[in-house]
């Protein structure tokens, strides 16, 4: 949640409405109401956008990236992505969906918390603060993580 894009990338894959509508919605129980999707990737990272984010045309299940297929760092075998989202609804390494009939429980801290949405543009980044309050400290952070994420992991005494 650190503010900044990786821009200029080209995901390819299955979007998520296509995979939803042959795989998930058949499922349903009639008149079921589902509300968000539960996304956990092997990592143990778990994501759950709304159903509207998640069948937005954008969101893909990602197979590849600039036409090669994806590694473990971008996220392999799949991926859920969401460019419209802020980074913490993009699930690496995707390894179970759940259909949610209510947004799930908060398990964050009191100051410390993802804004349910995470819309980019409207800058939805914490849940309890508006963008325009924690933007300054975001954009304080981009150039030390930007310094850290190129100097790769440290390496073992």
């Amino acid at each position: 949640m650190a503010g900044w894009s990786a821009t200029d990338l080209l995901w390819e894959g299955v979007s998520f409405e296509t995979f939803y509508r042959a795989h998930l919605e058949p499922v349903l129980r009639p008149g079921a109401s589902i509300s968000h999707i539960g996304c956990r990737g092997l990592d143990g990272h778990e994501a759950a956008p709304t159903i509207e984010d998640v069948l937005a045309d954008d969101v893909l299940i990602a197979l590849n990236l600039n036409g090669r297929p994806l590694d473990s760092d971008h996220g392999a075998p799949v991926r859920l992505v969401s460019p419209s989202q802020y980074g913490y609804f993009n699930v690496k390494h995707l390894a179970g969906v759940e259909l949610l009939t209510a947004a799930p429980a908060i398990t964050e801290g009191p100051l410390i918390r993802s804004h349910p949405r995470g819309r980019v543009w409207e800058e939805e980044r914490h849940g309890l603060l508006p963008g325009r309050v924690v933007r300054p400290f975001y954009r304080a952070l981009i150039r030390p993580i930007r310094y850290l994420s190129s100097r790769g992991a440290p390496s073992a005494p």
